[in-house]
């Protein structure tokens, strides 16, 4: 299965072209618009199935699948944090879109505020083994000593229940030492960052691959470049 993970960085409905050639079964875009409410053009290409959430209309997650692919949602309370959208791909494939953002919160924002969700969750993550991916809005250099719920303490708490970073798995680099960004801040090429990421089931890593997108190829798009993977499943 060839999912894509990408934040769109809105108006996506003039965007998706982009994405389409690569022939995946199902895109994960953050910062997506919601279909229910936008143009007819744009809801006739995503069809029916797909879920969207969001604050408002314009800037929310969305998981698209292809035509033959069923999606449902899981009945997960995110209890307030921001965002996730956890689903069910041919009611057999488990699935948690994550687009991390500050929410208001004055000290768990971005990636405290999956830990939390990870807290709340964590036996049926455990018992499901989905995969994770999205948007984390996160990275290990900017880990701070004085927090129980740093980017690192997050990849281990991961691994523990048995999950790990393709991309970490399948290049070899260390949390922190990524070669390829997947945010190129303000689209500047001199502030490259790696801050989206898919977290599969152990099981899953030998037999899958990943790539992320080039910025020659992407930076008209987004800032962000897509995080591409070939699943196993």
């Amino acid at each position: 299965m060839k999912i894509i993970t990408w934040n769109c960085n809105g108006a996506f409905r003039n965007k998706h072209h982009a994405i389409e050639d690569e022939g995946a079964d199902i895109w994960v875009i953050q910062e997506c618009e919601d279909p229910a409410r936008s143009t007819k053009a744009f809801k006739a290409l995503v069809g029916e199935d797909y879920l969207w959430v969001g604050a408002n209309k314009n800037k929310g997650i969305g998981v698209f699948s292809r035509k033959g692919l069923k999606l449902k949602r899981m009945d997960l309370d995110d209890e307030g944090l921001q965002l996730f959208l956890p689903c069910v791909v041919n009611e057999s494939i488990n699935l948690i879109a994550v687009w991390t953002k500050h929410a208001g919160s004055p000290n768990f924002r971005y990636i405290g505020q999956f830990w939390k969700y990870l807290q709340i969750h964590k036996d049926v993550i455990r018992k499901m083994k989905p995969i994770i991916c999205g948007d984390f809005n996160s990275n290990s250099i900017w880990d701070e000593w004085d927090r129980w719920w740093n980017h690192s303490d997050v990849v281990r708490e991961l691994k523990d229940e048995g999950m790990e970073s393709l991309y970490h798995f399948s290049t070899g680099e260390k949390q922190g030492e990524e070669l390829s960004p997947t945010l190129y801040m303000h689209r500047k090429f001199e502030r490259p960052y790696h801050i989206d990421y898919a977290f599969l089931p152990v099981g899953f890593l030998n037999s899958s691959g990943v790539r992320v997108g080039l910025y020659e190829e992407w930076i008209e798009y987004s800032d962000h470049m897509p995080v591409i993977m070939e699943v196993d499943v």
